[in-house]
């Protein structure tokens, strides 16, 4: 994908949540939630400039997942536009605060049903910690099945590595 991905996002709704195109001013609000201990064990820190590179990467489509206008997490989505292999890896960070209240399963039904029936893709992806099986639920809960193992995918703060569950969705397969 070119530049520009942010422009293209929109405003997506569920029920509770309301997903908003992350801006420049709510990074700050993010990477507080990035740094979390319920966020941080599943998905490591980087140094602070990459992080907010990260962040800020206008390659992606992203959001901030807002309950009651207070930034609850962000989710975004990286597209892969080739005319034949229409795709997007997904990823997802709800503030501790907000877990475990469904609010990460509306947020990706709603990136969901945006990226398969307004922006044309057939299959998603999703990569969660091997070891998370909350997180591997939700996915479930929502079409993700699993696909394979990615073998040392990351390594940790402490220098050890973890494994990846890689997980699909297929247009039609969405629950």
């Amino acid at each position: 994908m070119t530049g520009g991905g942010r422009s293209r996002a929109v405003v997506l709704r569920g029920d509770r949540v309301v997903l908003r195109p992350l801006t420049g001013e709510d990074i700050e609000a993010v990477a507080a939630i990035v740094h979390e201990p319920s966020v941080r064990q599943w998905w490591p820190v980087p140094d602070e400039g990459t992080l907010r590179e990260e962040l800020g990467d206008d390659d992606c489509l992203a959001w901030t997942i807002r309950v009651d206008d207070e930034i609850a997490g962000w989710i975004q989505a990286c597209e892969e536009e080739w005319p034949g292999h229409r795709s997007a890896g997904i990823d997802i960070v709800l503030g501790a605060a907000h877990q475990d209240r469904g609010l990460g399963t509306e947020a990706l039904r709603a990136v969901i049903g945006f990226l398969l029936r307004d922006r044309g893709h057939r299959r998603l992806t999703i990569d969660p910690a091997a070891d998370n099986a909350r997180a591997i639920r939700v996915y479930e809960k929502v079409g993700f099945r699993p696909i394979g193992i990615a073998r040392a995918y990351e390594r940790r703060e402490d220098g050890t590595e973890r494994d990846a569950l890689l997980m699909d969705l297929l247009a039609g397969e969405e629950a």
